[in-house]
């Protein structure tokens, strides 16, 4: 599909940000949702000396050998989080056969999830990616950095290309410390064989989630639909087939894809939300981050 015929309007997710963010609050996933990620959120601020009442798994001993009294180790919740979104905007995203089409339907999700990660008070910040770096904004908060995620979002000239993580998994790891949230939003078609290596490279540094969202016909093909005519979205070339005959091949080639991706978010400890572009988001994201939270506690 010719990139100048998306259209990637916010405006929906505006009106639909307020029932968006209260499930959210409802689920504990604004506001507390920095204790269901690694290290809680936490940053050394002091020490104090210890009392009756603490946990003496606290007791820091080379402090306290130093200064001759039993010394404790004090932590706030940290302030600012880094959140970024990897968005890939690669062809494969380009396509849909329902009312949205792939990067609609993730652009939206990232707006929405953006603007309740604001609220809670962190930075937010987004890399578009093809086989390149198509467009990038550094972690910030605030409305007006909502606002220029959003002019991101809409700007078709960000959209389409080849596919390769290796430019973004490089800016990543070279820009950001460990406290950073990565948040990988994909269809995970096209991706090379050392995709899974820089994955590697991602998890081990930070947190990561990875955000899996799938067109209907990625998964199956319509019934008695007779001859179609189908296209690589990298390569182009063109294929005609009879889709009775292929569908019981098609579908499980397309499961399997799918299993091998969740089984590389596994293996790292990673985990992986998938989403249809024909259901709504809101309540898979409430349930996937309350039993993230429920699993850590």
């Amino acid at each position: 599909m010719p990139v100048k015929s998306l259209n990637i309007d916010l405006l929906p997710v505006l009106r639909k940000l307020p029932f968006v963010e209260k499930g959210l609050l409802i689920s504990g996933t604004v506001g507390g949702y920095k204790s269901v990620f690694k290290g809680r959120g936490l940053e050394f601020e002091d020490y104090r000396v210890y009392g009756a009442d603490d946990d003496s798994a606290l007791i820091d001993w080379k402090a306290t050998a130093r200064a001759g009294k039993t010394l404790i180790r004090e932590y706030i919740e940290e302030r600012n989080l880094n959140v970024m979104f990897l968005f890939d905007v690669s062809n494969s995203m380009l396509f849909g056969s329902t009312e949205k089409l792939k990067i609609e339907y993730a652009a939206e999700l990232i707006a929405a999830l953006s603007h309740a990660i604001l609220e809670a008070g962190d930075n937010v910040g987004i890399v578009l990616f093809t086989d390149k770096i198509m467009a990038k904004l550094y972690p910030n908060r605030g409305n007006k950095q909502y606002y220029a995620i959003s002019r991101i979002l809409k700007d078709p000239k960000n959209y389409g290309g080849n596919l390769d993580i290796e430019d973004v998994s490089k800016y990543i790891l070279s820009t950001f410390k460990e406290t950073a949230l990565i948040i990988l939003v994909s269809d995970f078609v096209g991706f090379e064989s050392n995709w899974e290596k820089y994955l590697e490279f991602m998890s081990a540094k930070f947190e990561m989630i990875g955000v899996m969202v799938k067109d209907p016909r990625d998964i199956s093909l319509p019934e008695d639909s007779g001859q179609v005519v189908i296209q690589d979205p990298y390569s182009r070339k063109q294929l005609l087939i009879e889709t009775d005959i292929v569908k019981k091949a098609y579908e499980n080639l397309m499961r399997k894809q799918i299993r091998d991706v969740k089984y590389k978010f596994l293996k790292l400890k990673t985990d992986v939300l998938e989403l249809e572009t024909n259901k709504s988001f809101v309540n898979p994201l409430i349930k996937f981050f309350k039993k993230r939270g429920s699993e850590r506690r």
